[in-house]
């Protein structure tokens, strides 16, 4: 298994700049290189230089080019001289220094599952081992047997481990919103079908990151082998790939990994916490657990032989001195320090959404659509709805919902929740066939004209501004036109799932210049849709709150036409 791409020098002396994720993704195998190596502090400085290198809002480039990477946290002398190394020539001399002193196999197996660089060095140095090969090798030899905390358990864990990589190298990772459905089809197949007690989805799905790489899923039971038969016997499973103990592993039709672990329940909030992750928020509650003469893992947090804690989440988190952290936070980005002081922040969620600000009805849409709609506002105690009767369509052309839809807004209204109309536009002037319509709020639309169109268009009360898409690469570069028009504007800008709207990074550029965001709720989409709990994910990641959620609270800013007073709960 490679390491993270190295920038390439291209043809005619041109160098590939490397990504911020590019970047990081070196800094953090520098990290690894020095733990295997045995170095004590230098590890923890390039890991918090990959974080904060990964979670920047613009271009590393563009930051050296002003002068300021100082500014960046975790970055000193040192490692700006290195990134501007990178940035330059396209490698890193010292990080291919430690690649040269390590046996390329234990990069290999400091990526299984379970294990780590300081574990990696334990094998390389107390048994000679370079590779997973010689892992295995050591493993069924029973060298393992005798080393302090590797038990019969851990031994399976990373014997499945190596089994799994040798079959089925890096799993790609898919975008979240296209994994949702079946992640929940999974999760209320086991609850409904299965001997389980408890079952929940962990790792990066339950963080709300992105993009997910397979899934994990905990249970507790005391009949493990019935879970497996019922959780191999559903239909979106087409091949077994692992079973023993307590885990199974099964390819999806799709070619998506799931593991299904069962666990004691006495260890079940330990194991939502560890498998949760992510890595760099489990390494710091090890390093918390240990400055207190504790140690945690799977199984819970433990003074010596006696267990403290593990049922539940907050048990464990409560049992190192921390307030429970929302799993969206848990990057390490500051939460740990946060928890600890009582200062985590009230983050968003569904019971505080009040309203939704882009509702779209077409040609294709009938009455019974309206109602739909309707009838789901009314069973979130929604105060209003807007949707676009009017607009500008992709082609440029202009477009009104039928009279029919019309007249059933009119006649839902009438019954609650109230029904914002809206219109539609590009930047620059409102089409002269528009010119007539007196919505309750306008939205704003980038195309092709770029943000600077904006300023032509009048003054009107634009209230959202939708479909910006974070794109790949710095989000900054062509966010921040757009997220300024929102400012000046007084508007909102549409996060959630798909390419139109605004991610995790996108959101917390927004949450910086003060722009409020605007959830999606899904309104009429039923219980697999994916879009509000992947907005709602995305605005959790960037740290949203209710008072930074313009469809929070129970009635959109500025209230439109016949508003009516916030309703209560």
């Amino acid at each position: 298994m490679s390491g993270p791409p190295t920038p390439k020098a291209g043809g005619a002396g041109a160098v590939s700049v490397p990504t911020n994720a590019e970047a990081a993704a070196l800094f953090r195998e520098v990290a690894d290189l020095l733990d295997i190596l045995g170095e004590k502090f230098k590890p923890e400085a390039y890991r918090r230089a990959a974080r904060s290198i990964e979670s920047l809002t613009e271009d590393l480039g563009k930051v050296a080019g002003r002068h300021e990477l100082r500014s960046i946290p975790g970055v000193g002398d040192a490692i700006e001289e290195k990134i501007r190394e990178l940035l330059e020539t396209g490698h890193i001399a010292y990080r291919d220094r430690l690649v040269r002193e390590v046996p390329p196999g234990l990069l290999e197996i400091v990526r299984l599952p379970g294990l780590g660089p300081k574990t990696a060095r334990r094998f390389w140095v107390d048994l000679g081992v370079e590779g997973p090969a010689e892992l295995r090798a050591a493993i069924e030899a029973g060298r393992l047997d005798a080393m302090k905390g590797f038990g019969p358990k851990k031994i399976d864990q990373i014997r499945s481990a190596l089994a799994a990589s040798a079959t089925s190298g890096v799993p790609d990772r898919r975008p979240i919103e296209a994994v949702y459905p079946v992640a929940i089809r999974l999760l209320h197949a086991l609850r409904d079908g299965a001997p389980v007690d408890q079952a929940e989805i962990a790792g990066s799905f339950r963080r709300g990151r992105e993009t997910v790489g397979d899934l994990d899923l905990l249970v507790t039971s005391g009949a493990p082998e019935r879970v497996f038969d019922v959780f191999s016997g559903l239909a979106e499973v087409r091949e077994i790939r692992l079973r023993g103990g307590t885990k199974e592993t099964v390819i999806l039709a799709g070619g998506l990994q799931v593991d299904l672990r069962v666990v004691e329940p006495e260890a079940f909030g330990a194991a939502l916490q560890y498998f949760t992750g992510s890595k760099d928020h489990n390494v710091r509650l090890r390093t918390l657990a240990r400055d207190r003469g504790l140690k945690i893992n799977e199984y819970g947090v433990f003074r010596g032989e006696e267990r403290l804690a593990g049922r539940t989440e907050e048990d464990v988190y409560a049992s190192l001195g921390l307030a429970w952290i929302p799993p969206e936070l848990r990057e390490d980005q500051g939460e740990i320090d946060d928890a600890s002081k009582g200062a985590l922040p009230r983050l968003v969620g569904p019971k505080d959404l009040g309203s939704d600000l882009h509702l779209h009805l077409d040609a294709a849409s009938s009455p019974a659509d309206v109602e739909r709609l309707l009838s789901d506002a009314r069973a979130r105690r929604y105060a209003s709805i807007a949707v676009v009767v009017a607009g500008v369509a992709s082609d440029g052309s202009t477009f009104r919902i039928p009279a029919d839809l019309h007249a059933s807004i009119e006649r839902g209204a009438r019954g609650g929740p109230r029904i914002d109309r809206v219109v539609e536009v590009g930047p620059g002037p409102i089409p002269a066939t528009l010119e007539g319509e007196r919505p309750d709020f306008w939205i704003l639309r980038p195309t092709g004209k770029g943000a600077e169109a904006a300023a032509a268009l009048p003054k009107v009360d634009v209230r959202l501004v939708a479909h910006v898409g974070s794109g790949d690469g710095d989000p900054g570069d062509r966010l921040r036109p757009w997220l300024e028009v929102a400012r000046s504007r007084g508007a909102a800008v549409e996060i959630g799932p798909g390419p139109e709207r605004l991610d995790s990074r996108g959101a917390r550029l927004a949450r910086s210049l003060g722009v409020p965001l605007a959830l999606p709720t899904g309104l009429g989409g039923g219980p697999e849709d994916p879009t509000l709990p992947i907005a709602l994910a995305f605005a959790r990641r960037a740290g949203a709150t209710v008072n930074e959620v313009a469809n929070a609270g129970g009635v959109p800013p500025k209230g439109g036409r016949g508003a009516r007073p916030r309703r209560p709960g």
